[in-house]
């Protein structure tokens, strides 16, 4: 019985926190920078007004929370803040003055701006605070009547939603975070097929997730893109446990023959065919990966190809009437690919499965911890060490 009366009051107790100390500093510093520009912008535009004090509203406090510690939350998005509040100050208002008993407004205003906010799709907690506001906050708050809801209410969610726009996106958090769906991209395979891409065929899909997520039935605190990243990334993590620690310098290949951005396109061509290759690295003077360039470079380039931008086909149109030959490119640099995806040499070969099953990569360059190319893992390299791995485990 003590035991179980015990384990109820850990329950009490929330997990152990991950959150690195950077991000915990980043956080607050952005709380401290958001209210801050809030206070002075909402008191500087305010200034002559009858709203004296209340030129900064003490549920921004609560919103700070979650635009600067969870930016990612479906709860802090600019809807959200702006729309929640705003909304649920007008509800406030209009219960203080229909309903005289205090007492009953105030749950009554809370309960209805949940209701709302659901409704409308800008769930937003501090916003519950802001209808209690609206109910108790004196005789100040009631003089200004249905102006309290735009001046400050309206003014300050907008300001801290601007200012968490900017210091987020400034210090590597995306703000606002639209939803990107890693599953559905992976799901449209390399080769425009209707077929799933080769780790959906095996692994949980987006559907099944939004199953999952319909049956679970309450409302989460975190994204659903980032949801389905953290599963991903467990995913990755028992592969890379399965299939052992060998990783990608492991199994790279150190020979490789590479480009530079300045070397002629003829001299590239005949090196990609020499050495029967799809694609060659191209490193600048400090070794570093500048790009990459393919076949289907060259073919895209001489017009071989069926596949042009909106911007390509207007430019040859303009370039045919005019009379004017197009100018080519001359140089690897011209040509190439800058988009590449690198993979470090220390990690696990599992991390390479991704980008090359769902991705469609065939080569991806191998670098070290100065971001300096080492070589290149291939599929056939990747698919011999997989083999491996199998024969290993089976023995």
């Amino acid at each position: 019985m003590l035991e179980h009366s015990l384990e109820w009051l850990r329950s009490f107790v929330p997990q152990p926190n991950t959150v690195p100390r950077g991000e915990r500093m980043r956080a607050v510093a952005g709380a401290l920078v958001g209210l801050f520009v809030t206070a002075i912008l909402s008191d500087m535009l305010t200034k002559g007004s009858d709203i004296g004090p209340l030129a900064l509203v003490a549920p921004m406090g609560a919103s700070a929370v979650l635009l600067f510690c969870v930016p990612a939350s479906p709860l802090a998005q600019p809807w959200s803040v702006i729309g929640g509040n705003t909304i649920s100050a007008l509800i406030g208002i209009i219960c203080a003055k229909t309903v005289a008993n205090p007492a009953l407004a105030a749950p009554l205003a809370g309960a209805c701006a949940i209701f709302v906010m659901f409704l409308l799709r800008c769930l937003h907690p501090p916003s519950g605070a802001v209808a209690l506001t609206a109910v108790l906050g004196g005789p100040a708050i009631h003089a200004a009547g249905f102006g309290f809801a735009f001046l400050p209410v309206c003014l300050n969610s907008t300001l801290i939603v601007l200012a968490a726009l900017v210091f987020n996106n400034l210090t590597g958090r995306r703000y606002p975070h639209n939803q990107k769906s890693a599953l559905r991209t992976a799901q449209q395979a390399a080769h425009a097929t209707r077929d799933p891409a080769p780790m959906a065929r095996l692994g949980f899909t987006a559907e099944d997730l939004d199953a999952v997520l319909a049956r679970y039935g309450q409302v989460l605190d975190v994204s659903r893109d980032d949801l389905e990243d953290i599963l991903l990334q467990t995913e990755q993590r028992a592969y890379a446990r399965r299939f052992g620690t060998v990783n990608c310098g492991a199994i790279m290949s150190k020979d490789v023959v590479t480009a530079t951005p300045n070397m002629p396109l003829d001299e590239a061509w005949r090196l990609l065919r020499h050495h029967n290759l799809h694609a060659l690295p191209v490193l600048d003077a400090s070794h570093r990966v500048a790009g990459i360039i393919g076949q289907g470079d060259f073919l895209h380039h001489a017009g071989l190809d069926d596949y042009q931008t909106v911007g390509e086909r207007l430019r040859g149109l303009f370039a045919h009437v005019l009379g004017v030959r197009p100018e080519r490119a001359a140089t690897v640099g011209e040509l190439m690919s800058t988009k590449v995806a690198v993979v470090d040499r220390n990690e696990p070969i599992a991390t390479l499965v991704p980008l090359m099953s769902n991705g469609g990569l065939h080569h991806i360059p191998v670098v070290d911890e100065r971001a300096v190319f080492l070589g290149v893992v291939s599929q056939s390299d990747l698919l011999a060490a997989l083999f491996e791995s199998r024969l290993a485990e089976a023995a």
